[in-house]
């Protein structure tokens, strides 16, 4: 299970992992958490009105296109995106978003969720949110209470009978390792390369990460899928952006993997893992 803030969330952190796995007959579901519905629209051809006055349900059919894309399930937890702060001061959050929710009332379909699918492994946020966008610090919250609630059958009484996940990761897919392998793969191949000025946000101490890697799933052959995933939320992903501008063939050969760092485990494991389910493939049968 993957939760995940917002759709097309799910296809740029972790899709040609979940890829993987769901070629190799695991089953996958993406939670999500909001329906984007505060979300930019970040690609100029799709920035029309006729869109913009129908932005929740554009951005539901495009989450359809790429779970199939990824090969997943994919459900709603039903809360509306509080939308990204800005300005100095920030201004307050809109009332009635996910954000705002009181922790309890914002968990509870994830327990749900929980108790119903029975993941072995949960994907997550870590506490900064992966960036500092309210509802991805809320997914980490919720994430985290899901994962220590589900199984305890007097917490969240209603939601159905007690499940409890074995292991919890955090996304670690903008670390400074990979940004700075992908940098210098490009300029090697005389390319320019996009990564500079992400790199340069790492000497700001608030843009370091707080994990480190600790497990590393080889995923290359499945970035094709996760491109292919990104650019059905058409209206959050430019064709012509960052995304796209480092070759396929280079990322494959300077950071093959998806990265993760393992949060909690109820099983025993060896760091580093190559696999989100090492320690339980030896203890459950799938």
């Amino acid at each position: 299970m993957a939760v995940h803030a917002h759709p097309d969330d799910e296809s740029s952190k972790g899709a040609a992992t979940m890829a993987r796995y769901a070629a190799e007959g695991v089953e996958v579901l993406v939670v999500t958490c909001t329906g984007g519905e505060r979300g930019d629209i970040l690609n100029p051809a799709m920035d029309r009105p006729e869109i913009k006055a129908h932005i929740g349900e554009v951005r539901e059919q495009e989450m359809a296109r790429a779970r199939e894309i990824l090969g997943v399930r994919q459900s709603w937890l039903g809360f509306v995106d509080s939308g990204f702060p800005e300005g100095d001061p920030l201004p307050p959050l809109p009332e009635g978003c996910f954000a705002l929710e009181p922790l309890d009332v914002a968990s509870e379909p994830l327990v749900r969720a929980v108790r119903e699918f029975r993941p072995h492994v949960m994907l997550t946020y870590d506490e900064k949110g992966g960036y500092p966008h309210p509802d991805h610090v809320k997914c980490h919250e919720v994430s985290v209470e899901a994962f220590e609630a589900a199984g305890d059958p007097e917490r969240y009484p209603g939601t159905g009978e007690p499940w409890q996940p074995l292991k919890l990761y955090y996304h670690m897919t903008f670390t400074k390792e990979r940004l700075t392998a992908l940098h210098s793969a490009m300029e090697q191949a005389g390319l320019e390369s996009p990564y500079a000025d992400w790199l340069t946000r790492f000497e700001d101490e608030s843009f370091e990460n707080l994990w480190d890697i600790t497990t590393k799933v080889t995923c290359g052959e499945y970035f094709e899928t996760r491109d292919k995933a990104l650019l059905a939320h058409a209206t959050q992903i430019d064709p012509n952006g960052v995304w796209f501008v480092c070759p396929l063939d280079i990322q494959r050969e300077a950071w093959p993997t998806e990265d993760y760092h393992l949060a909690r485990s109820l099983v025993d494991t060896e760091l580093p893992e190559d696999d989100l389910f090492a320690g339980i493939r030896e203890k459950v049968s799938f």
